[in-house]
């Protein structure tokens, strides 16, 4: 479990270390400044953490349900294609705590044997590489994450 120590505040559960680094550091800020945009953002990271992270703990448990799981992992991101075409971020034009939240997922689908069909997963392909090719990105992978891809 994720755990952040900062003075006399431990946190667990990696959305609200997510949330309490923004409010600590708010420049750039990773959640929007309105609260409709906030919602939203807050909306979508539920979505993935529930739809997607829950297939994830499937495929890392192993066995038959994991096959499963790897293909509704490659359908639910087939399917949400278009959303991730949409803008350079996932539905934003600024990155946010959403695209913290998909990017290890992506990150990982190489090592899943979850591979995205070439026509309909080319937007969810690019998507990927605009947030890998961030400097933060790489700066935060861990040397056992980086040789998950070389």
């Amino acid at each position: 479990v994720p755990t952040l120590v900062d003075r006399d505040l431990a946190l667990y559960d990696s959305r609200i270390i997510c949330e309490y680094l923004d409010e600590r550091f708010p420049h750039p800020p990773l959640l929007p400044v309105d609260p409709v945009s906030r919602a939203s953002t807050r909306l979508y990271m539920f979505r993935v953490e529930n739809d997607w992270y829950g297939l994830v703990d499937q495929i890392l448990g192993g066995g038959k349900p994991a096959t499963k799981a790897r293909k509704e992992l490659r359908e639910g991101l087939t399917a949400a294609a278009p959303v991730f075409a949409h803008k350079p971020f996932f539905m934003s034009d600024e990155f946010s705590l959403v695209d913290c939240s998909i990017a290890p997922i992506l990150w990982r689908l190489p090592r899943w044997e979850v591979d995205l069909p070439p026509s309909h997963g080319r937007p969810i392909i690019k998507y990927a590489e605009t947030v890998f090719g961030r400097a933060s990105f790489r700066q935060s992978l861990t040397e056992l994450e980086e040789e998950m891809r070389t």
